[in-house]
């Protein structure tokens, strides 16, 4: 379809809107902004005219309008779950919007004696609040609820929400998995704004680049709406900054800590400051923060095979040698040993400002930028069997069906970075992303009329990135007695330890560069429309469009001659890594490796080195992806506890992109460019039943999608002959769809908390995963018949089938001190199948689940709160799941289960000033993944416990 349909589609809703305009008498309008006691905006308040029995929800800013309102005076109600009710006499005028302000207060007299100051309950009544009026099905958290958690980052402090797991990177949460679907399956956006993604080769949004304090609010939208974009099969997050308060504020924080693995300090601190000028019509508010983590890791990796071979010693009639291969168990072939340590500065920026033109009119700025360094030193011990030609009948011992000594090579690999100010010898990686959003509300007579447009940028830089990488053979032992702790050593230490039998190998130099751009515009019109003579009903309508552009430029160097110089590990400086607390276990013995200050020293001018096309040109891409929507949708008060939300998206994709063909790793015969386009109609309908003030029932039929990432749409064909593989882009991959339904039940307590539970089906059509098969000719150029290939194909069908269930209360109706306990329970379940994987030999497996669907996940809290002192243990569990599908089961990749446990506390000095302290990762959770079965290990880092502590002090004048 022509991507202009969705534009002239949205004209032409606007032009009937137009037309009906006139038809609405022209009567007087009301809008207003509600905050509380200390003039922060309340978000999901209830604001009903009494006497029309007409109602509106105040936005996340606390902004509300109501339209064609009969001239006269009027009790407009304010009702908020924790606050009392307010009522108010309003004047409303004909033909014209009167403003008005509102403060609410909270009912602490009816809390049976719990003071409201150490328990927060501002924070949960504007997301229980929020989550309540909200038309779809939604989890809301507030940043002083996410401040109760010891959670220095967005991604940490999302995995709370229930049907949320996270995938863990260097100890911080950063792909988020929404009801079991991945990362780039879901939307990331910032005050409604898409956010762009950093990364190289898939659409995830690095949640772990965004810092807790500067964000107001996390709502996930488990159901979108017409309104909202489509490409969120699992959710759609938005994260929403800090709007200007009522008066002035002034918030901030100065802390410290250690981490244990490294035993280096921690330093972190923030600072917000706004107000709004005394005529209440500008409204500002500027913030930054700084988090300096100095820590690392444990690692080891192994890889597992159950083929065995070696040389007969033996050549065949044209001189070929004759392997011969022997029934083993399975074994690992490969193992390391890795010391990560790792520098992390994370630095971010926030201004906001808005400004009320007139009563029916006001524009906001919104801007955010993060900066985060990443210095990074890496050394790793490595061991590989040999290639079957090389073993002979002497070289290897088999016990027991499973290999226990054979020849490897062993690698000692040093990885830092120049030597400069910035890099300090190690591997930097700078990753921005910034977003500026400008925006407006505006009432024409009973038409509403808001608009945005934004620009974001992400990229991902790594510059003088090095490697040092020194080679030796010996015999080595293969200990797999325990396939949790597997181990491949020399079988003479003095093998291992000898530095002058680690030969030169390689020093190699590589840039990396990412980059994302995302330009936004969204127009949304909405008239009061009553299809069921009740009054609230809307009609809304708009259109949207997305222009991203992405590419990737990388290079990689190696470097010759240096072998005359550094011949061996002993003509080097060189450092012990071993580690008598190294937490994978003290069997593990790391040894000597080239310093990073020495790989740093080295005068490496690209000029002197070869270029290695095969480690970066097929990595090297570029791609233009242009988003057209539009959408009309009504919402209607069917009755007096029933309301229907039904509307209809248009989404049309236009995809252009360009990628390399290369052959024989080096050869690049040129660039080639395709180009692609769908639509998508996307109906949905939302019904929300209230059954009693605190009651409701929600259903939904919604329909979503998700595009391929980047690298798979790009054009590549490479051809890896020393490898015996073949690695396909595929440019013709469909965008996977999902027919979703929800049934959920929420109850919210007057005590400020819910219980909820409900049940969701996906039916997924064309999702993508990587084939793995082998050639049959040599259809791929001389001699690769035989080859691996990798492609990324659309799979036939899926289905996701889950429930949720969560409670969030405090226990007010206990006795004494015990009132003061609160509980933060949630528990998530998931069964999924996936149909239209194959296997290498093209067979379809029906022993999957859909890939990161973990089937259980759970997170629970119990807080104590009284007048000054508060404390918090959280816990945090995702099941395993298929991470990564192999060409059989036994190469199947599973990122495994995780339990986090964590502890807070904070002690309130005076009503200004409060001291807190935090324990993260008591459990020294690993990031560990398994090959097939839980017991065979393919990865498992450690990072051990986190402490860390400080000030906080924060400051209200209304």
């Amino acid at each position: 379809m022509n991507s202009k349909k969705p534009l002239k589609f949205a004209l032409a809703i606007l032009f009937v809107a137009f037309a009906v305009l006139p038809v609405f008498a022209q009567n007087g309008n009301l809008q207003g902004k509600i905050s509380d006691e200390n003039g922060i905006t309340v978000p999901g308040a209830n604001v009903v005219i009494s006497e029309l029995n007409k109602g509106v929800i105040s936005d996340f800013d606390g902004n509300f309008t109501l339209v064609n309102v009969p001239a006269g005076n009027y009790t407009l109600s304010i009702t908020y779950l924790g606050y009392s009710d307010v009522q108010q006499e309003i004047t409303v005028e004909a033909d014209k919007t009167t403003p008005i302000s509102v403060f609410i207060t909270p009912k602490t007299l009816e809390l049976d004696g719990v003071e409201v100051l150490g328990f927060g309950l501002g924070s949960q009544s504007r997301a229980l609040n929020t989550q309540k009026n909200n038309m779809n099905i939604t989890n809301v958290v507030s940043t002083d609820q996410i401040g109760k958690f010891p959670d220095a980052n967005i991604g940490d402090a999302v995995k709370r929400i229930p049907g949320i797991t996270m995938q863990v990177d260097q100890g911080e949460a950063r792909n988020i998995i929404v009801r079991g679907l991945s990362p780039q399956l879901n939307s990331v956006t910032l005050n409604g704004s898409r956010i762009p993604s950093a990364e190289g080769d898939n659409r995830n949004v690095q949640m772990d680049l965004i810092p807790s304090d500067m964000i107001q609010s996390i709502e996930v939208s488990k159901a979108v709406t017409p309104d909202m974009d489509a490409d969120a099969m699992g959710g759609s997050v938005n994260l929403v900054t800090r709007t200007a308060p009522h008066g002035f504020r002034l918030s901030a924080t100065a802390g410290s800590g250690i981490n244990l693995i490294t035993d280096k300090p921690i330093w972190n601190g923030s600072v917000l400051v706004g107000d709004r000028t005394k005529d209440g019509k500008l409204g500002w508010m500027v913030s930054a923060t700084i988090n300096d983590n100095d820590f690392g890791s444990d690692n080891i990796e192994a890889e597992w095979t159950d083929e065995f071979e070696f040389y007969t010693g033996e050549d065949d009639l044209e001189g070929e040698p004759i392997i011969e291969g022997v029934e083993v168990d399975p074994y690992t072939n490969v193992f390391e040993q890795r010391k990560y340590l790792v520098r992390r500065t994370r630095r971010s920026f926030s201004a906001n400002l808005d400004y009320q033109i007139a009563p029916a009119h006001n524009v906001y700025f919104k801007s955010m930028y993060n900066w985060r360094d990443d210095r990074e030193n890496r050394f790793v011990i490595s061991h590989e069997i040999l290639d079957a030609e090389d073993i002979e009948a002497g070289d290897f011992t088999i016990t027991n069906g499973v290999p226990t000594r054979f020849p490897v090579e062993a690698v000692r690999e040093t990885k830092g970075g120049i030597n400069s100010d910035r890099n300090k010898n190690r591997r930097l990686e700078d990753q921005r992303m910034q977003n500026y959003t400008l925006g407006g509300n505006h009432l024409f007579a009973n038409l509403k009329f808001d608009w945005m447009a934004s620009y974001a940028k992400a990229s991902e830089e790594r510059l003088n990135e090095r490697y040092a990488v020194y080679a030796a053979e010996y015999i080595a032992s293969n200990d797999n007695s325990d396939t949790e702790f597997p181990m491949i050593s020399a079988e003479n230490t003095s093998d291992t330890n000898d530095l002058s039998a680690f030969e030169f190998d390689e020093v190699t130099n590589e840039n990396q560069y990412t980059e994302e751009e995302d330009m936004n515009f969204f127009a949304n019109f909405e008239l009061p429309v009553d299809f069921f003579g009740n009054e609230g009903g809307i009609v809304k309508f708009g259109a949207r469009g997305r222009f991203k552009n992405k590419f990737r430029d990388n290079n990689f160097f190696e470097f010759e001659g240096l072998e005359t110089q550094f011949s061996t590990m002993a003509d080097v400086p060189t450092k012990s890594v071993t580690d008598d607390d190294f937490l994978a276990g003290t069997q593990y013995d790391a040894g000597f490796f080239p310093t990073e200050e020495w790989l740093g020293s080295l005068d490496l001018n690209e000029n002197t080195g070869s270029s290695v096309p095969d480690e970066f040109v097929r990595d090297n891409f570029k791609v233009e992806e242009n988003v057209w929507a539009a959408y009309a949708m009504t919402n209607q008060n069917i009755s007096d506890k029933l309301s229907l939300l039904l509307g209809l998206r248009l989404e049309s994709t236009n995809i252009t992109a360009t990628g390399n063909q290369i052959e024989d790793e080096e050869d690049v015969i040129g660039e080639i460019t395709e180009e692609s386009s769908y639509t998508n109609l996307l109906p949905g309908v939302h019904l929300k039943y209230d059954v009693t003030d605190n009651t409701v029932l929600r259903f939904a039929w919604t329909n979503t999608l998700a595009r391929p990432n980047y690298v798979d749409l790009t054009p590549y064909i490479d051809v890896v002959s020393a490898d015996d593989e073949i690695y396909l882009g595929n440019p013709e991959l469909e965008p996977t769809t999902s027919m979703n339904f929800d049934i959920m039940a929420e109850h919210y307590f007057q005590s400020v908390g819910i219980l909820s539970g409900g049940l969701f089906h996906k039916s997924i059509n064309d999702f993508i995963y990587v084939f793995q098969a082998e050639t049959t000719d040599n259809s791929f150029g001389t001699d690769t018949e035989g080859f691996e290939v990798y492609q990324p194909l659309n799979g036939d069908d899926a289905s996701i089938f889950g429930a949720e269930v969560a409670l969030q209360r405090q226990l007010n109706f206990l006795p004494g001190f015990l009132k003061n306990l609160s509980l933060y329970l949630n528990y998530t379940y998931l069964s999924s199948n996936a149909n239209g994987i194959r296997n290498e030999d093209g067979e379809e497996r029906d022993d999957l689940d859909l890939p990161n669907t973990a089937p259980n996940m759970f997170n629970g809290s119990l807080g104590y709160a009284d007048n000054r002192f508060s404390a918090r243990l959280s816990a945090n569990f995702s099941d395993a799941y298929v991470d990564e599908i192999g060409g059989n089961a036994f190469e199947d990749r599973y990122y495994d289960k995780q339990f986090f446990l964590d502890f807070s506390t904070t002690y309130s000095i005076n009503k200004n000033l409060s001291v807190y302290a935090d324990l993260n990762n008591i459990t020294n959770q690993p990031l560990r993944y398994y090959q097939g079965v839980s017991n065979r290990t393919m990865q498992a880092e450690y990072y051990s416990l986190k402490c860390t502590f400080g000030l906080k002090y924060d400051l209200f004048k209304k």
